[in-house]
């Protein structure tokens, strides 16, 4: 396999001096150049020709997002991973920067020694470099295109007999963009609430669910526990907690928890997925998006094992294929779809079930 080429791009000596050396010590990977600012950057990509940039937010002469927006005009395959702070104004420029096209983003430390920072940005920037370093460019008319379900094994389902009572989405790199293509299609008077877990840190999740609600029919917010779920609504489990369903008499609340992470991940799809299988048994809806890893894998297994159902999205759509592409790969799927199918699909779903009962009991 061949090394991958990574453009460093960010005003900072030291900045530069830890993503160099976090970068270089690992194997197939080499760091092609170094810019202080975006204009920079943009003369040096046909010179280094990278397979990836790392691109800083803040910066003189050319800023992050300037550059993104030329670097996607003139590069558009080349990923981007954002290297931003966990800061109201980082947190909001990284949203800006996502649905202007970047891949994923990474915050930098701060507070930690040079040997802390080079340790904390191997382990998060590392693994996000290479999976999107090898994920499969596709056109755009194959991305259109229906992936077939996996001819594997499948868990035993009986036909899903009861009305879709709570629909639960799981999704990580490239979900932020995956959610503003689905959120907008669910209608004013959706019959179920819709709870999600994306993998971000906090203050990042309250800003997305803003963004959410500002182009969705339905009320999208920042769960800070102990709300009730009621129909018509969406809920983000905030960064750094689990969120979780609990019954309540005869309601059902959410809360958080601060246990420990799970697939390296506070939120986690498998805590929540776990959570509304136990609750709602086989009247839930799950549906896992672009991600890298696996979490959900766990939790929809226990969804299938309750009689649950499960969409994924497919390959060609997703950014990174891991944590739909374990569960499609398990034979846990009951559907592969591309992204422009899942949110049209999903209300079909719901609104036919909710149908069906009430057709059952005439």
């Amino acid at each position: 396999m061949s090394r991958k080429r990574i453009l460093i791009v960010d005003d900072s000596v030291v900045i530069r001096r830890v993503l160099r050396e976090a970068l270089t010590t690992e194997d197939g990977i080499d760091v092609a150049g170094v810019a202080a600012n975006g204009q920079i950057a943009l003369a040096m990509v046909e010179q280094v020709n990278p397979d990836l940039i790392t691109l800083d937010i803040e910066m003189p002469v050319m800023d992050g997002l300037e550059t993104l927006r030329q670097l996607r005009d003139r590069y558009p395959a080349i990923p981007v991973i954002m290297f931003s702070t966990l800061t109201q104004r980082g947190a909001l420029a990284t949203l800006d920067a996502l649905a202007l096209g970047a891949r994923d983003y990474v915050t930098k430390p701060e507070g930690n020694t040079v040997a802390a920072s080079i340790d904390r940005i191997r382990a998060e920037l590392v693994p996000k470099v290479k999976a999107l370093c090898i994920t499969r460019l596709v056109s755009t008319a194959a991305a259109r295109v229906t992936t077939p379900v996996p001819h594997v094994p499948r868990v035993s389902h009986r036909p899903n007999r009861v009305p879709i009572e709570v629909v639960a989405i799981g999704t990580s790199t490239g979900g932020p963009n995956a959610l503003a293509k689905v959120i907008p299609c669910i209608p004013a008077d959706f019959p179920v609430p819709v709870v999600v877990v994306q993998h971000m840190p906090p203050t990042f999740t309250r800003f997305f669910a803003q963004r959410l609600a500002s182009a969705a029919q339905v009320p999208v917010r920042e769960c800070s526990g102990q709300e009730v779920l009621a129909p018509g609504e969406v809920w983000i489990a905030p960064g750094d907690f689990h969120m979780i369903v609990r019954r309540e008499s005869v309601r059902m609340r959410l809360a958080t928890t601060k246990q420990a992470a799970e697939n390296s991940c506070r939120p986690s799809v498998d805590v929540l997925f776990r959570s509304v299988a136990e609750m709602y048994g086989p009247a839930v809806l799950a549906v896992v998006m672009t991600g890298m890893g696996q979490d959900g894998l766990r939790g929809s297994e226990m969804i299938r094992e309750a009689g649950g159902q499960i969409m994924v999205q497919d390959e060609a759509t997703s950014v990174v294929w891991g944590m739909p592409g374990f569960v499609a790969q398990a034979g846990l799927a009951d559907a592969v779809l591309p992204l422009d199918q899942i949110g049209p699909e999903l209300v079909r779903k719901v609104v036919q079930s909710q149908l069906s009962q009430v057709s059952a009991g005439l």
